[in-house]
């Protein structure tokens, strides 16, 4: 059996290894040899007397064994980070790793700015922000806090709001000027629509609602795209109908380069929230993280209006 004092260190490596799937890129993450990386698991699962891990020429897959043994050494290393937080100090300052993820183009116009003076603020965090076509699935362990539209399904994660948002309507004046502006949701089958192909959401299906009228679209055009930012291009070229985040298309509304589509019309909530797994709740990163991200986006506003 190893030591209490090197049982930490094996869980935060194999933790890192099954994290990482390969044995070079742990070894790069750690600054030691590939070798070296096979040589300590080797020794663990002597130590163990099971196989954690089943090996392939470039990648690594955890077995029955390991799926158990990774699941108890992270709970383990969040309690005892959560420990030596809370024994150092009631007020101590948040440090350490904080994996964060966000869509593309929001996660560069909004959130990497914050995350640029939240540094300043807590420079004993080491922050690694993702930016991500699609949200990872909230059962991997890539990252601490993800940045997601709408609250999720699973009530094993905290979803906490940081800011309310409304998908609108919207195209150029020049689209409109030659195509004409539809005036109920069934004209814009007639339309060309830009399509943006995220997530899981049904691709080309528009919803909208207004008073007690419910009104499910079918939108066809010429152009889509899985990112968003290159979708708004377009719209911004006069290509097309675009459905966008009220914090993506605000600034153009205001210079007038785009113009609201079907006012009265609204979309299903689109809200924005800080999604984290509940084993971090305690973690002080996590926490001073997600409540200036509420304060940052508190001080701000599309303002639509």
């Amino acid at each position: 059996m190893s030591s209490p004092i090197t049982a930490p260190s094996e869980m935060a490596f194999f933790s890192l290894l099954a994290r990482l799937g390969s044995f070079s890129a742990t070894a790069r993450e750690l600054n030691i040899t590939t070798p070296a990386i096979s040589k300590r698991l080797n020794q663990m699962e002597a130590r163990l007397g099971a196989q954690l891990l089943n090996r392939t020429t470039r990648r690594v897959s955890l077995t029955a064994e390991g799926e158990l043994y990774l699941e108890h050494a992270r709970r383990i290393l969040v309690e005892i980070d959560d420990m030596e937080h809370l024994i150092g100090s009631a007020i101590a300052a948040p440090k350490g790793l904080l994996r964060v993820n966000a869509t593309m183009g929001f996660g560069r116009s909004h959130i990497s700015p914050i995350i640029s003076s939240f540094i300043k603020l807590f420079p004993g965090v080491q922050v690694q922000l993702q930016l991500t076509v699609n949200p990872p699935a909230l059962s991997e362990d890539a990252f601490d806090v993800c940045i997601r539209f709408g609250e999720p399904p699973d009530a094993r994660v905290i979803a906490k709001r940081i800011a309310s948002n409304h998908r609108l309507l919207c195209a150029s004046p020049a689209y409109l000027n030659q195509r004409g502006t539809p005036r109920h949701p069934a004209e814009l089958a007639q339309h060309d629509c830009i399509g943006i192909r995220q997530g899981d959401e049904a691709y080309g299906i528009w919803h909208l609602r207004c008073g007690q009228q419910n009104q499910t679209v079918k939108v066809r055009g010429t152009l889509s795209s899985n990112d968003g930012e290159t979708a708004l291009g377009w719209a911004l070229d006069g290509h097309g109908i675009l459905m966008r985040s009220e914090w993506d298309i605000a600034k153009y509304l205001h210079s007038g380069r785009l113009k609201l589509v079907l006012e009265n019309w609204q979309t299903p909530p689109a809200d924005i929230y800080a999604i984290y797994p509940q084993r971090l709740q305690t973690a002080t990163r996590v926490k001073a993280f997600v409540n200036y991200l509420s304060e940052a986006f508190a001080t701000s506003s599309p303002k639509i209006d």
